[in-house]
């Protein structure tokens, strides 16, 4: 099953700050626009898991 979400970027300084809205706890920062992406979906990822593991079955 595939999902889509909304990522919000933000340019702070010299840094990116990326969350995702439908998820608390998925929020990152980056260099470049690219590496937040890429740091968002690793998050994504990581707490969607976390999230399962930790639900009552």
């Amino acid at each position: 099953m595939q999902r889509e979400f909304t990522a919000v970027i933000e340019k702070k300084e010299r840094w990116y700050i990326g969350t995702v809205e439908e998820i608390p706890g998925v929020n990152t920062q980056g260099r470049t626009l690219a590496e937040v992406r890429r740091n968002l979906k690793e998050a994504l990822v990581l707490v969607v898991e976390a999230n399962r593991s930790l639900a009552p079955r």
